[in-house]
């Protein structure tokens, strides 16, 4: 291992290590991170996406972003362009791009999330999701209750 921001980071992160974060649109089990491994540049995340969520228009200011979909399917917006996904599709979102996935399936949405670069000045992200023409595009409220 190698010393990295005062703590070691690891190399290898076997799924019994990596560190999972609980979010509304779905748990993020993390691959890499600063502190977790030595990165200032990647991002890399699963996503598990239940059925009826969300992470609705949002954008990054600072960083660019594929989502790769590995299981299930999704709706992926980028900008006003919107695109049906399903195992093996990805999209790439660039920086500061409004975008969003919906999961309206009956299954799980599994995806990959890599972001670039790890660090940046600023917010990770910034929802728009209230923001016209967004909300007119795809309301939250087509959503399940309580799941966005």
């Amino acid at each position: 291992m190698c010393a990295f921001h005062g703590t070691q980071a690891r190399r290898f992160v076997l799924r019994k290590d990596a560190p999972v974060d609980s979010r509304p649109w779905g748990p993020h089990l993390w691959a890499c991170k600063p502190g977790l491994v030595a990165t200032r540049h990647l991002l890399v995340v699963q996503v598990d996406m239940p059925p009826g969520t969300a992470h609705a228009f949002h954008r990054h200011p600072g960083r660019e972003e594929v989502l790769w979909i590995i299981d299930g399917q999704g709706e992926l917006w980028v900008d006003r362009e919107k695109m049906l996904l399903g195992p093996g599709d990805s999209a790439f979102i660039p920086m500061d791009t409004v975008h969003g996935i919906y999961n309206d399936s009956d299954g799980l949405l599994r995806f990959l999330a890599v972001l670039s670069p790890a660090e940046t000045d600023g917010p990770m992200l910034v929802d728009v999701q209230n923001d016209e023409p967004w909300r007119s595009l795809r309301a939250p409220s087509a959503l399940r209750p309580g799941l966005r």
